[in-house]
């Protein structure tokens, strides 16, 4: 079988037949000397300079056009919608005005029926609330959603284009230098092609940055989603639970006047009946939030310790850490890997169980929403680790626990008491602190769950204020 010889011709983009079939390209040795201008590289080169200055000047977020008109529309949407929101708020809180004046005149028939009237009609409102609040949550979620389909979209186009343009960075890098010098007659187009291609790299590596943050904002945008629709959802189990509570209303307020006929006597008769004693209510189990129980006693113990440190009354923190206080949501059943942010908690939880001396398996913590919200709440006080590293030196100098612990109950009443404090529940007023709850529950949203969870808790504190001053009588 013979040799095939090596053929030499110049360099062209079409294919060339010869005696031995296809002839790959080579460099041409004639002694005439053919200039050719590089319009295929110089091409490319453009393409990709183009490509490159549309990733960099175009926006994956910012919307256009209809787009504009659309988000501006949601705007207005919702300022009305908080305008009436506000405008419920304060009639609600005209008729919390009115149920504490008809409690401060006494027990009598009469005043209770005006103090169930008036919750009555409070709770018909909150539950207008909680639709107004269910109608611009609900367009929230829609508009996030485009924005998440929005940023999907660019980041596909994104990586397309990048992916096409490190295709044509290849092809021009995999070129030998023999073969670069030989098709540049003047040396200096030799280094101006280099000096292009590191410039076009450097713009590639900017490029993948961007894609990289795009995909980041996309986590994040993905996680709010989740967010908005666990509000959603509370707000509907709010929405059902304000049912309830105005329907019990409404029979209690039958019961009474069924009852007692409009006898004063007879009612008075019936109230001391129900009122509880003291043995009952020390022996009465109290149920954290975070899971685990004891006895209210001994849960009030606590909370009184927390109120003289803080003075944050021992009422509102029982009602905080209080099961009922969140609708007995299940929680503290999951492990920190399935259920913590990865890099906001983990790694400070991993600090806090090591630092108190325990193995990060052998605690529960809440779990993460189903649609991606994470969880990693911990101990009856339900911090989520990033939280507890800013009260835990707090804590420890109140508690004189070192370090606090998250699962030991005098930490957790005392952490909870201090962020209510910082929320201003030091005041002691209805106002402040059902603004105080409500922040304890959602942080920054807590306008969302003001007249929902932030009064629920407050309506419970009412009850444990009632159950302290028997035990302290």
């Amino acid at each position: 079988m013979g040799i095939r010889p090596k053929i030499l011709l110049d360099i062209s983009s079409k294919k060339v037949r010869g005696v031995f079939g296809i002839i790959p390209k080579r460099i041409n040795l004639k002694e005439n000397l053919i200039f050719k201008i590089p319009f295929f590289p110089l091409v490319k080169i453009g393409l990709v300079g183009g490509l490159l200055v549309y990733l960099m000047f175009s926006s994956a977020l910012a919307p256009v056009g209809e787009d504009q008109l659309t988000f501006a529309a949601n705007d207005e949407e919702r300022a009305a919608l908080e305008k009436q929101l506000e405008e419920l708020e304060t009639q609600m809180a005209q008729y919390q005005t009115t149920v504490d004046k008809y409690k401060s005149e006494g027990k009598n028939l009469q005043s209770e029926i005006s103090s169930l009237n008036a919750k009555i009609n409070k709770l018909t409102l909150q539950i207008k609330s909680i639709n107004l609040s269910l109608t611009k949550v609900s367009a929230e979620i829609t508009a996030n959603q485009k924005n998440i389909l929005t940023t999907e979209q660019k980041l596909e186009q994104n990586k397309m284009i990048l992916a096409r343009s490190l295709q044509s960075i290849n092809i021009n890098e995999s070129m030998s230098i023999a073969e670069v010098l030989l098709r540049k007659p003047k040396l200096s187009d030799f280094f101006g092609e280099v000096s292009d291609l590191i410039q076009v790299q450097e713009s590639m590596r900017a490029a993948l940055e961007r894609v990289s943050s795009l995909f980041d904002e996309l986590i994040l945008e993905k996680e709010q989603l989740a967010i908005k629709k666990n509000d959603t959802e509370q707000l509907k189990a709010y929405q059902d639970s304000q049912r309830v509570s105005l329907n019990s209303t409404k029979s209690e307020k039958a019961d009474i006047l069924n009852v007692t006929k409009g006898n004063e006597a007879k009612y008075q008769a019936l109230l001391k009946e129900t009122q509880k004693t003291a043995a009952q209510i020390r022996s009465r189990i109290f149920e954290f939030l975070g899971g685990g129980e004891m006895t209210f006693e001994e849960a009030y113990k606590f909370a009184q310790y927390a109120e003289q440190a803080t003075g944050v009354r021992a009422a509102l923190i029982l009602a905080v850490l209080d099961r009922e206080s969140a609708l007995g949501q299940n929680v503290g059943r999951c492990t920190y890997q399935k259920a913590m942010h990865p890099t906001r908690d983990t790694p400070i939880f991993l600090d806090i169980v090591k630092e108190i001396g325990i193995s990060p398996d052998s605690v529960m913590v809440s779990c993460a929403n189903r649609d991606g919200m994470y969880g990693g709440a911990m101990g009856p006080a339900q911090f989520i680790p990033s939280t507890w590293k800013i009260y835990k030196n707090r804590i420890a100098e109140l508690t004189g626990s070192n370090p606090a612990s998250p699962w030991r109950n005098g930490d957790a009443f005392m952490g909870t008491a201090l962020y209510l404090k910082d929320s201003g529940a030091a005041n002691a007023t209805i106002t402040s602190e059902r603004i105080a709850a409500a922040r304890y529950y959602s942080g920054s949203r807590w306008r969302t769950y003001l007249w929902t969870y932030g009064d629920r808790v407050v309506t419970q504190a009412e009850k444990f204020q009632k159950d302290i001053d028997i035990l302290n009588s």
